[in-house]
């Protein structure tokens, strides 16, 4: 819950973005610690603002350290070998970047039961903390919140909302029904948050405690080899610079080569390159939402309806998932969805099915549907499926699973499993609005469906050239078995 009173805010981050966790007692010795989690990058990052801030504030000046904590088993091995060996490989780019800047990064692979130990042997004054909806994450900020609160009364505890252009809680104080009512509120004050970045502060030179050496080579080999086996990706780089390529690149970049196609081409299958091709960036926090916005608004008169329809899914679209986790708990089961779904959708849990698959056989995409095999192929082989398709992959396994509960569980399950982007808000509505209503709306009923809104396969061949995404696909498969077939026993 957001603090009762607003933090005196000493740096200059908007006010309403930074929560006090814990006002602490006013120690004012000591380096800030900035807990990394969601957002990993140096560049364009409020929460490093803010902590930077904070030891500009301080009498004498403090210094700034930064902490990442990788999660233990269940939770890290969650993800697998493709989404944990680009959070590794982003985070040894990150951590020479910091190291250049002098600041210090402890890579803490105990998880965060090591925060507090850290910030004690530090002599903290603060910790500041990212932010995320998800529970895993305030699971453990709450654990470490409670343990800083017994044995570090006086630090402070802040949390900066460095991930939505549009901080979680000042968006909306209550759950939003749909898009429409949510971009009404966060239109009033777009302007008051889609702003530059001000400079970093001026840090002080780092003569505390030195980070231990991290074998990067040997940590990846490590957590990957005991993840569960599903193959990484090499269509994107980790990192800002990557990151920045990929938007403003001189060669393809989304903003200054493909940007005029968004608008058109977004909703085809066929046209990937329309996409902004963001998302991983987004996911790992290697680039800001808030960049891109801004980005986006310079060039608007280039194309000002691609840009416009940018800046919704970037912005709208996809804090409205933060929203949908952060005020209802159970944004992953059919108990989040609104009554008149979960009603309709009980309603007709018992109709007969047409077809019935297993969990496995959708993994392995053995079903009499070419186009949906080609979706699920897509997202095994290539770590990301078109938006478009993702909404027609996740009400087909409505249609044929013994009803809705199973449903969502697969569809989560086998997201979170090959989307280089799963484990994410935007996964988890993305599921809750194909297979639960979730922002949506109800439609003509029918059976299976009730009155979730129903897509088919003639609908699809009206839109696109359903063969030529097929055909896309098994380019895709077969360039990612060569692949596989050239790696090494060593790479495996």
């Amino acid at each position: 819950m957001p603090p009762a009173t607003a933090p005196a805010n000493p740096t200059p981050v908007h006010p309403s973005r930074v929560r006090v966790l814990h006002p602490g007692g006013g120690r004012t010795t000591g380096p800030v610690v900035y807990w990394m989690l969601r957002d990993q990058r140096l560049a364009d990052n409020w929460a490093i603002i803010h902590a930077a801030g904070l030891a500009a504030a301080s009498a004498p000046a403090a210094q700034v350290a930064i902490a990442f904590a990788l999660f233990p088993r269940p939770f890290l091995l969650g993800a697998r070998r493709r989404q944990l060996g680009f959070l590794l490989r982003g985070l040894r780019r990150l951590s020479a970047d910091a190291r250049a800047r002098g600041l210090p990064f402890f890579l803490l692979e105990g998880g965060p039961a090591e925060v507090p130990a850290l910030v004690r042997r530090l002599g903290a004054s603060a910790l500041v903390a990212d932010f995320s909806p998800l529970r895993p994450v305030r699971e453990a900020l709450d654990a470490v919140l409670g343990d800083l609160r017994r044995d570090a009364a006086d630090m402070a505890v802040h949390q900066v909302d460095a991930h939505n252009v549009v901080p979680v809680w000042a968006a909306s104080g209550k759950l939003e029904y749909s898009a429409r009512t949510f971009r009404g509120k966060v239109s009033k004050v777009m302007d008051e948050y889609l702003v530059e970045y001000p400079e970093l502060p001026a840090l002080m030179p780092w003569d505390g405690e030195q980070p231990e050496d991290v074998d990067w080579d040997a940590l990846i080999h490590r957590v990957c080899s005991e993840a569960e086996n599903v193959p990484e990706i090499d269509w994107c780089e980790p990192g800002e610079a990557a990151a920045m390529e990929v938007l403003l690149g001189s060669k393809d970049g989304f903003l200054t080569k493909r940007i005029k196609n968004y608008d058109m081409g977004r909703n085809d299958p066929t046209k990937p390159r329309a996409l902004s091709c963001l998302s991983p960036y987004l996911h790992f926090g290697h680039i800001s939402a808030q960049r891109c916005g801004l980005e986006a608004k310079k060039r608007r008169h280039l194309s000002p309806k691609s840009v416009d329809a940018f800046l919704e899914e970037l912005i709208i679209r996809r804090e409205l998932a933060d929203n949908f986790c952060y005020y209802q708990s159970h944004y992953d089961s059919l108990a989040g969805a609104w009554e008149w779904a979960r009603k309709t959708l009980m309603d007709h849990a018992a109709d007969k099915r047409d077809h019935i698959y297993t969990s496995e056989q959708l993994e392995n995409a053995k079903t009499f549907d070419p186009l949906w095999n080609a979706s699920q192929l897509e997202m095994v082989h290539h770590g990301k499926m078109h938006g478009f398709m993702r909404m027609y992959w996740a009400k087909k396994i409505l249609e044929w699973t013994s009803g809705p509960e199973e449903a969502l569980s697969i569809a989560i399950y086998l997201n979170d499993k090959y989307h280089i982007d799963g484990r994410d808000p935007n996964g988890y509505v993305g599921c809750m609005w194909s297979i639960c209503g979730l922002h949506d709306q109800g439609w003509k009923e029918r059976p299976v469906f009730g009155k979730i809104r129903y897509m088919n396969y003639a609908g699809c061949k009206r839109k696109f050239d359903v063969d030529a995404y097929i055909s896309y696909v098994k380019r895709l498969v077969a360039q990612a078995k060569k692949r596989k077939a050239e790696e090494s026993p060593d790479t495996e």
